[in-house]
């Protein structure tokens, strides 16, 4: 023990009961232990307002009902698909887009250096479907093999002034999909945002990837609807010529190897210009890769089109798993004083039961319901596994 008269700036001696045993042996005076509870509490207070204002605002925008316009017809649509060695998938997915039930539209695919059966593959279906239009992209060394460069061909290639786009590894749900995704567009919508889920397998790898692609489908789409639109995918997206031209293509982020969504989003999207398409029958699906580092190779191209966003877009994208961070370290802390405890429990658990609500009725809505009964624990879960992928991604990029 010490001296009493230690003792009056101390608070080892006649320790509050509420103090954590692990503090019994530290020296704090009671000015440090005020000034530390506060800044728990604002830290505390600060994150759970950033979680409510995510979950309320955010992602419960995808929980309201979209406004439908009246179109007075639908426009005749050009269907754009880069694929590059993609025999395989262009046999088992290009037909379904061939055949959807839409009154006027074409499909062109540019066949991007291509070494396998593409070319005869493309020229046989050619003479069965008269709406597929192949543009060939013969082997060049001084060609770059990302898709900007295909898709601008197939763009200026195309003959009408409304484009959708999606991959040869894509699936539509059913033969609606063009008409439900093509009808989104209005005298006011140049820009048509959907949603490109990963097919269901075996596997932890496959669950997360879809964990991740359904996570982030949640906040970009609820952004948009919000007013705050930062990118699309690039397997289930729209725009018309018009605003492709009048941003100059991808002329701003040519250089960067991915971007032709996002970057793309961003410098063309207005509040107003754009419309968001989450109807089930617009789903497009991808098989999601199959080991580790494919999936992280895929995460690496993604990152390198995020270095290049506006300071606010990053800002927006940290401070949700920050402030989860903060307050789980906070209410962690808070816990064991006293005074606060059942008031951070309290509000701990409000947090926690609403955004398990929330969440879960946005993942059913995405077709994900698998993940509900879990969805916060996988949330923090992920959230400590994306550092891990960021150094990878890092160390791979300087490798």
């Amino acid at each position: 023990m010490l001296k009493n008269k230690r003792c009056k700036d101390i608070y080892i001696c006649g320790q509050p009961p509420s103090l954590p045993k692990g503090l019994q042996s530290m020296y704090f005076s009671q000015e440090q232990l005020f000034w530390f509870t506060i800044i728990l509490l604002t830290l505390f207070g600060v994150s759970l307002l950033i979680q409510l204002y995510f979950t309320i605002w955010i992602h419960g925008s995808l929980l309201k009902k979209n406004k439908s316009e009246d179109l007075v017809s639908l426009p005749h649509v050009s269907i754009i698909i880069a694929a590059r060695n993609e025999a395989s998938n262009l046999t088992k997915n290009l037909e379904t887009i061939l055949t959807q039930d839409y009154p006027n539209f074409e499909v062109v695919v540019i066949n991007h250096q291509s070494i396998d059966d593409s070319k005869y593959l493309l020229h046989a279906y050619k003479q069965r479907f008269p709406n597929l239009k192949v543009i060939e992209l013969e082997r060049n060394h001084h060609q770059k093999v990302g898709k900007k460069l295909p898709l601008s061909v197939g763009i200026k290639g195309a003959k009408y002034e409304h484009l959708m786009f999606t991959d040869a590894d894509c699936l539509p749900t059913s033969n609606q999909w063009l008409k439900n995704m093509a009808g989104a567009f209005t005298q006011k919508s140049e820009i048509v945002i959907g949603y490109g889920p990963y097919i269901k397998t075996k596997g932890i790898l496959n669950s997360i990837i879809r964990f991740d692609t359904t996570w982030i489908a949640m906040n970009y789409l609820g952004s948009a609807l919000r007013g705050n639109p930062y990118m699309g995918v690039g397997r289930n997206m729209g725009y018309t010529k018009t605003v492709y031209n009048r941003v100059g293509g991808f002329k701003s982020h040519y250089a960067v190897l991915s971007g032709d969504d996002d970057l793309f989003i961003q410098s063309a999207a207005k509040k107003k210009n754009y419309s968001v398409s989450i109807d089930p029958e617009t789903f497009c699906y991808s098989e999601a890769k199959e080991t580790w580092e494919d999936w992280i190779t895929q995460k690496q191209r993604h990152y390198s089109a995020s270095k290049h966003y506006k300071v606010f877009k990053k800002w927006m994208l940290g401070i949700y798993p920050m402030s989860l961070l903060l307050l789980l370290v906070s209410f962690v802390t808070l816990i064991f004083n006293g005074q606060y405890r059942w008031w951070c429990v309290g509000a701990f658990a409000f947090v926690f039961v609403l955004k398990w609500i929330v969440q879960s009725m946005i993942f059913k809505k995405l077709h994900e319901k698998k993940f509900v009964p879990f969805l916060p624990f996988m949330e923090i879960g992920y959230f400590m596994l994306l550092p891990y992928l960021f150094y990878r991604t890092e160390r791979n990029r300087k490798g």
